[in-house]
């Protein structure tokens, strides 16, 4: 079945015309006017209110719905409705992105919309939500922008269908282009303006209105550079002055950043202002990707801990080693932590997209806020005047009130009573009328005085406003005065740090810390550290404090390592750039800087570190004893690819109870058990075994006893031992009663496996040794809790009874070697 055509066909007389354009002539004028379009009617911001239609249109709009600073929020999708149905012929979408711009106060320097809801986040890592969420009103510097627009102050324009009127610029009581910036892309040509501080602008406006011909640099004193919204640093000001001069430039902004102590054993870099529209997940991301391709180095973690209460805060951890300048000035190159942000000062001034400097975009704002002074005056004192000449008529009718009366009362009508007045009493059309539209009650002698008062004030303000009129300069006086309010009311401080150049290059800085010589020190609470070469616990004979005993301490570098000997017969490696650094000038021998050995080792709930040793395989190795007298010298050979090794097979039930470096190799092993024998014999006895190996017998032991001390002494230095006797039935250690402090020389050298010589005589209620230590001097004891204990006066005889501590000793150390 065949389908009826529904056209329409021609009328009888239609003739048919065909034009033949050139299509380079037709898509030239349509890009030119495609062109025309987007330049003037929405990339491009106008240079007097320096707004872009859209902007413009929706503060215009807010202002029309009394969405006023002391008024309730709306939600968003209202506005943008009433927006895009009388004013913006575009998408919803550009509208609602105008909007949430504007209310952004990482994006404004002096934000134009009062936002209610989630707004979006900086660098847009966080999307705004939908406009049927989010709430707005005129934020309270808005006001300032429309502040007067019902005086006549600037021209009206058709909307896009003729139906509803727009403004063509607002009045703009302070420079919205320099304070909150620009950025948009025309046909052509494109706009990119760096936000301003209110304060600074004003007061170089102020200065060009007392003074036109000011030069450059003297604005550039009030107006040194951008102020961003974000704060950060600006680095090189050779090229702001290049954009104030020809409205092109180019500016460093950089993150303001400080080196702090994040962790226990970590520095950070805490980053707490971003540049310019750079959001935080956009640098974490840059950085794990840097990390992730081995570009960057030295970067151990990266936490974003930003808040509401404290704002901006990326913690980003340097891994031991690193030098954290160094890493931020790599951080500087290859993240946006430092950003170029390129100026191009292009507004529309009489309609043409103009390059402006400074002080051009000065005048152009001060011209039209003339203007706007000029006609908002001109029109304040016409309303004046037409209300000064209704007052006149009506004093008129004031004065023979009874005549007005008896004249009105004998009119036909109010037409005649109308003609009888003005003739009678020469008053115009509408005086008259006024005249007759007043109430009787108006017509009392207080309201007579009433209207004199006003009559008088009204004379005073036409006279202030047509000297105003009149004058040029008190024109530029009210001008400046009403800027300096604006600046009073909304001005605040500096954000974004000036600096003429960067600080001094951290390229010159190494990134990674030197390797230069340290020693590694753990004291008698397990606090671990490491120190510069040298000795900075020489005993100058002060005070002594809390953690002073250092129970063992090795040579290392700086990235080297050491190794850890635990009671269980295992050696762990410890990193030293791990380790905290002591200040050089610590003033006393102590390491309250150190870490816990728990942040560096894992040990079982009954081992326990007995000494630090350095893993050089040319050492005479390590000497150890154990608790059932077994002693071994062990091989230096600490394979590099293995973080944990066995340096002795124990027996079952046995620990290790001392162990020790040895230096040369000349030393005496000392073994002190607790029934109070002591053996000393030298260490080249002992046969050096490999690390899997049990040891040899090092020392006879009598049935029940064990040993309490391992040790080595360099026999030619001055030492001692260092005893204190107690009691088996007691379970506290920490209960002793009698201590012996004796020359090491008293205590003749024995063989290997002998059973040694008695170091000390038990008293009534003693029956064993609780402690025991044998060692260099000058030997110092503390308390469990690091706390310096005294030592008793030297004992010269060997076997002598000891006498009472004032307090207990659980650690003698010598000084560290």
């Amino acid at each position: 079945m065949a389908r009826r055509s529904t056209k329409t066909p021609p009328p009888d007389d239609f003739e048919e015309r065909i034009l033949d354009i050139d299509v380079v002539d037709e898509m030239q004028g349509s890009f030119l006017e495609y062109a025309y379009s987007v330049i003037y009617s929405r990339a491009l911001p106008d240079a007097r209110d320096g707004m872009k239609p859209v902007h413009r249109r929706i503060v215009y709009q807010m202002n029309e719905m009394g969405l006023r600073p002391d008024r309730g929020y709306v939600k968003c999708a209202r506005v943008v409705g009433e927006v895009m149905g009388k004013l913006h012929p575009h998408g919803d979408a550009s509208i609602y992105d105008a909007l949430v711009r504007m209310a952004q106060p990482f994006s404004m320097r002096l934000p134009l919309v009062d936002g209610h809801g989630n707004f979006g986040s900086l660098g847009n890592d966080d999307p705004p939500a939908a406009m049927r969420y989010t709430e707005c009103r005129m934020a309270d510097a808005t006001s300032l922008m429309t502040e007067s627009i019902d005086e006549d102050t600037v021209d009206f324009q058709p909307n896009y269908d003729g139906q509803e009127r727009e403004p063509v610029a607002l009045p703009a009581a302070y420079p919205n282009l320099l304070v909150n910036g620009a950025s948009g892309i025309a046909v052509g040509m494109a706009t990119n303006m760096p936000p301003h501080n209110l304060g600074e602008v004003i007061a170089a406006a102020r200065h060009l209105i007392r003074h036109p011909g000011a030069d450059l640099d003297t604005l550039m004193k009030y107006v040194p550079g951008p102020d961003l919204p974000t704060g950060g640093r600006i680095v090189g000001l050779s090229g702001i002055r290049d954009a104030y001069e020809t409205g092109r430039g180019t500016f460093k902004m950089r993150a303001t950043v400080s080196v702090e102590t994040v962790t226990a054993r970590r520095k950070g870099l805490v980053v707490t202002e971003l540049p310019f529209t750079v959001g935080p997940e956009k640098v974490i991301a840059k950085i794990k990707d840097l990390v992730g391709s081995k570009r960057l180095q030295g970067i151990a973690d990266v936490k974003d801990l930003t808040d509401r209460a404290h704002g901006l805060r990326l913690v980003i951890e340097i891994k031991n080693g690193f030098v954290p300048e160094a890493v931020l000035e790599q951080l500087y190159k290859l993240t946006p932590m430092e950003e170029s942000f390129g100026i191009n000062n292009v507004a529309l001034v009489d309609g043409q997209p103009l390059t402006l400097g400074l002080k051009e975009l000065l005048e152009v704002y001060l011209d039209h806020r003339f203007d706007v002074v000029r006609r908002r005056s001109e029109f304040r004192r016409g309303k004046k005047r037409d209300r000064l000449h209704l007052v006149d008529g009506l004093l008129v009718a004031l004065i023979d009130i009874d005549e007005v009366i008896q004249l009105i009362r004998s009119s036909e009508n109010s037409a005649q009573a109308k003609e009888r007045l003005m003739r009678r009493f020469a008053l115009s059309d509408v005086q008259t009328q006024y005249i007759l539209d007043t109430p009787l009650r108006r017509l009392t002698k207080f309201d007579r005085i009433e209207l004199e008062a006003e009559r008088d004030r009204l004379n005073a303000e036409i006279e202030e406003l047509t000297r105003v009129l009149e004058s040029d300069a008190e024109l530029r006086k009210l001008v400046s005065n009403e800027l300096a309010a604006v600046a009073k009311k909304f001005g605040t401080e500096r954000r974004t740090v000036l600096l003429e150049s960067a600080a001094a290059p951290a390229a010159a800085v190494p990134l990674q810390v030197a390797d230069d010589p340290c020693r590694v020190l753990l004291s008698s609470t397990g606090l671990l550290a490491r120190t510069p070469n040298g000795n900075p616990f020489e005993d100058g004979g002060g005070k002594r404090v809390k953690h002073d005993v250092v129970v063992s301490c090795v040579p290392a570098t700086a990235r080297g390592e050491v190794g850890a000997v635990t009671s269980s017969g295992r050696l762990l490696r410890i990193s030293v750039i791990d380790l905290p650094q002591l200040p050089e000038s610590t003033p006393s021998p102590n390491l309250s800087g150190g870490a816990p050995l728990s942040e560096f080792l894992s040990l079982e709930a009954d081992e326990r570190v007995v000494c630090l040793t350095t893993l050089d395989e040319s050492s005479p190795g390590l000497a150890l004893g154990t608790e059932q007298g077994v002693v071994k010298r062990v091989v230096p050979d600490y394979p590099s690819n293995k973080d944990e090794l066995e340096v002795i097979t124990l027996k079952e039930g046995d620990r290790i109870v001392g162990a020790v470096e040895l230096r040369t190799g000349d030393e005496d092993l000392v073994f002190i058990t607790d029934d109070a024998q002591l053996l000393r014999y030298q260490a080249s006895v002992v046969r050096p075994q490999g690390r899997p190996a049990g040891g040899m017998a090092g020392i006879k032991l009598a049935e029940g006893a064990k040993v309490i001390s391992f040790t080595a002494v360099d026999p030619s230095a001055d030492a001692v031992v260092f005893t204190v006797a107690g009691s088996r039935g007691t379970l506290d250690d920490s209960v002793q009663t009698t201590a012996k402090l004796t020359p090491f020389d008293q205590y003749p050298r024995k063989g290997r496996a002998t059973g040694g010589v008695r170091c000390q005589r038990f008293l009534k209620g003693e029956d064993c040794l609780s402690f025991a230590w044998a060692g260099a001097t000058p030997a110092r004891a503390a308390q469990k809790n690091g706390a310096p204990t005294e030592l008793p006066e030297i004992d010269p005889r060997r076997d002598g009874s000891g006498v009472s501590l004032g307090k207990p000793v659980a650690v003698v150390a010598g000084p560290p070697a």
